[in-house]
């Protein structure tokens, strides 16, 4: 007896279930744990295939993972291009693949734009709740494309600052931004401007030498380098790297994908999942980078109580009305 065929969900369908990112924490802290606790996590996740696509200026990303905790078996695909900053198609796009871990057949392919945008900047989240200042006021974005906003959305949702400042090189990209998004939002004139003083940095540019300093940051605050995903690519400074305590989600992918940290030589003090489990330190009172590459046992592990809850489910319908989680509840009836 055939399986039934792949179920087709589009962006639109997968944002319906999304919708409020705080909402994937748990089922992403929970991931990111598991990995870190190497073979006893039951986690397998090799680090991506890059293909160079150079005559067109681009490259392809293959990324599969398995959680055996959530009995969860998916590859990312992601593209990534630089265009010219008049095109109208985006720099990156991503599709996920999901199957069904008990016999290979795929269950259903999935546009995975929004799923990359809210689940990095979710653990972006999960990394600030751990190690930013107590008391930070400030918020930096440096960078005003769709991580700027999808930061943005979830930061504002869990955290209270008294102040919001923007950079992007394209200063348009940035008031247009300010303007688009719900609460204030300064747009500074330089980076350094945006910088000075922050308590909380996040850098999410497409930028391949460094655009944030140290000199320029606070002590004590906390970045997340969203950014410079490509060995010879750099958001961050060696004085930056070298002078803070340097979290990843993958020691692995840092050591292969990462410019910042393969360039500077920074040592890594823990992945994030080590502090999740509590066998290292947040530190919280230091300054401190969290290195964010992306994992695909994140689009893997959106299981259970909180997320995009497909993969064990049958798929019979074309929509996302058919999705459901494990415990029986479609992700819409929690919100």
């Amino acid at each position: 007896m055939s399986s039934a065929p792949p179920v087709f969900i589009g962006s639109e369908e997968v944002e319906k279930y999304l919708h409020r990112a705080s909402l994937l924490l748990p089922a992403l802290e929970a991931a990111l744990g598991n990995f870190s606790a190497g073979a006893a996590g039951g986690v397998v996740q090799p680090v991506r295939a890059v293909v160079p696509v150079r005559p067109h200026g681009g490259y392809l990303g293959v990324m599969p993972a398995y959680s055996a905790a959530d009995d969860a078996l998916t590859t990312k695909l992601v593209t990534f291009y630089e265009h010219k900053k008049d095109s109208s198609v985006p720099s990156h796009q991503a599709t996920v693949l999901l199957f069904d871990p008990t016999n290979g057949s795929l269950k259903a392919v999935l546009d995975g734009s929004v799923i990359t945008a809210k689940r990095t900047a979710a653990v972006s989240a999960i990394a600030t709740k751990l190690l930013m200042p107590a008391f930070a006021e400030v918020l930096c974005i440096l960078g005003a494309g769709v991580q700027a906003y999808s930061h943005y959305e979830i930061f504002m949702e869990l955290f209270t600052f008294k102040e919001v400042r923007i950079w992007n090189r394209t200063k348009e990209n940035a008031m247009k931004f300010a303007n688009s998004v719900n609460g204030p939002v300064h747009v500074c004139s330089s980076a350094q401007e945006a910088v000075t003083g922050a308590d909380v940095i996040i850098t999410v540019t497409m930028a391949t030498t460094p655009i944030l300093f140290g000199e320029w940051v606070k002590p004590g605050a906390h970045i997340n380098a969203v950014g410079a995903s490509r060995p010879d690519w750099r958001e961050l400074d060696d004085e930056l790297m070298k002078n803070s305590v340097l979290f990843v989600d993958s020691r692995e992918a840092a050591l292969t994908e990462s410019g910042d940290v393969i360039l500077s030589k920074a040592e890594i003090f823990a992945e994030l999942g080590e502090v999740l489990k509590g066998t290292k330190p947040a530190l919280p009172e230091k300054t401190t980078v969290f290195k964010s590459l992306g994992k695909p046992l994140l689009c893997a592990s959106l299981t259970e109580d909180n997320a995009l809850l497909f993969i064990r489910s049958p798929m019979r319908g074309k929509t996302a009305d058919h999705l459901q989680n494990c415990s029986g509840n479609t992700f819409s009836k929690r919100n």
